[in-house]
């Protein structure tokens, strides 16, 4: 552990989702997004590949998924991964990704996490956020993580899985 700093930040991706205006739940259900592994592996986190590896990984995954154990709605989009939003054009698409990525980002989403020897973490990937805080340098932070393969996102829909009928005319 780092002397100073070296946090973890944790946010709920079922709170993003639970305070979204009920405009907003309807105009993302049934989008999907990119998901890409490029940029962060590459660019940010410095991997390398070996000449001739396949490609980062890169998937359409809905934007609000369906837990498969809770059974709630879950917003799916982060800052490093989620690269465009599917069917729209661009510009509208980066709009509003930095909306929801701002949206998921949120204090009142949050926990911090502080470090001490010997801690252990656990957090389910399908709807949380984690963003490790890297103001330590020039000292280290390391650990161990282990990941368990989680299983194809399922789209939230919100005439079904909400039972509410879809309206046609929205309110305030």
């Amino acid at each position: 552990l780092p002397e100073n700093g070296g946090d973890t930040l944790f946010a709920s991706l079922y709170a993003a989702y639970d305070t979204l205006s009920e405009r907003m739940k309807h105009y993302l259900d049934g989008m999907t997004a990119l998901h890409s592994g490029e940029e962060p592996f590459s660019h940010l986190f410095k991997f390398q590949r070996e000449d001739g590896a396949k490609p980062w990984p890169e998937s359409h995954h809905p934007i609000v998924r369906k837990h498969p154990d809770s059974g709630r709605p879950a917003l799916f989009v982060d800052r490093e991964f989620t690269k465009s939003i599917d069917d729209l054009p661009k510009e509208e698409a980066r709009a509003l990704l930095q909306f929801l990525f701002s949206h998921v980002e949120r204090v009142d989403f949050q926990c911090r996490f502080k470090w001490q020897q010997n801690d252990i973490a656990i957090w389910d990937n399908r709807c949380a956020l984690h963003h490790a805080i890297w103001d330590y340098w020039p000292q280290e932070r390391s650990g161990r993580r282990i990941s368990v393969v989680g299983e194809k996102p399922m789209a939230w829909n919100l005439a079904s899985d909400a039972h509410q009928p879809v309206p046609t005319r929205l309110t305030r």
